[in-house]
């Protein structure tokens, strides 16, 4: 069963007169994860945009995008804006984008609980301690009075992983999670994203460049160039019997940097020894 198909999602860029995705039709798996790859420009990201509609009012989108029965461009912005973060979450690349930078972490919480829970402070922050709890952050308390610029892009990735904890959303799309983050805490950030999808058994969108990262999480992959999708399929396929030749080409250079790492870490070991 599918909670959510795209049909024939174009999006243009008015301004400039281009064409950024040209008829992209997809579905999303009840409780299955769909990786979207692609290098940078190819439209992974503005499509995620178009289905949670945040896009800039200059890039215009048709098409279909229908969340369990509703197509999500009849709604008006009221109602659309109680499907996001309640039924659709979206984890972005930057988790200093998605707080307001004037505000301590606990006032974006507060917030957006309250917006769709109506919870009382002490509710909320008993929730959120639990599930920050939950995601390895220590004294929850004391982050929940920091400002976004005083903690790092790990935490603050974790801090929107508690809040779909929460939230409970039906699907998350997460836009590159791990892109700003060091090796160990990107390792980390994937792990908490494969356990959030066991604990609320939830659908996911995960966008990323980094295959070995998909192929940890994903189940099925869309594979993005330019705007279109050129190749799609479960990920046994993608990695073992890919059609098209950019995804040979995204699949080989994963397996080139591998191997790189994997020759380079020896010569460590063996240098310490």
């Amino acid at each position: 069963m599918n909670i959510l198909e795209v049909g024939n999602l174009n999006i243009v860029d008015v301004k400039a007169g281009k064409e950024i995705v040209c008829n992209s039709s997809f579905n999303l798996k009840q409780g299955s994860c769909l990786a979207i790859v692609g290098e940078s420009g190819s439209g992974k990201s503005v499509t995620c945009r178009a289905i949670m509609r945040l896009n800039k009012p200059w890039l215009r989108q048709s098409g279909n995008i229908v969340f369990k029965g509703e197509n999500l461009n009849d709604l008006t912005e009221k109602e659309m804006k109680m499907k996001r973060g309640k039924n659709i979450c979206m984890i972005l690349q930057n988790g200093m984008s998605a707080f307001d930078p004037s505000c301590v972490i606990g006032v974006h919480l507060k917030e957006t609980l309250v917006q769709h829970f109506g919870w009382s402070h002490n509710q909320i922050e008993e929730k959120m301690i639990n599930t920050m709890e939950s995601v390895m952050l220590k004294n929850p308390k004391e982050i929940m009075n920091k400002y976004p610029h005083q903690l790092s892009g790990g935490m603050l990735q974790r801090i929107m992983i508690s809040l779909a904890l929460v939230l409970e959303p039906d699907i998350i799309i997460a836009d590159e999670p791990t892109t700003a983050l060091d090796t160990i805490s990107q390792f980390e950030v994937v792990e908490e994203f494969i356990k959030l999808r066991e604990r609320i058994c939830c659908s996911m969108i995960f966008v990323s460049h980094d295959l070995g990262v998909v192929r940890k999480i994903a189940d099925d992959v869309l594979v993005m160039k330019e705007g279109k999708i050129v190749e799609r399929g479960n990920i046994q396929t993608i990695f073992s019997e890919a059609q098209h030749e950019y995804t040979k080409y995204l699949v080989s250079t994963k397996e080139v940097l591998s191997n790189n790492f994997k020759k380079v870490m020896g010569r460590s070991y063996l240098a310490e020894s």
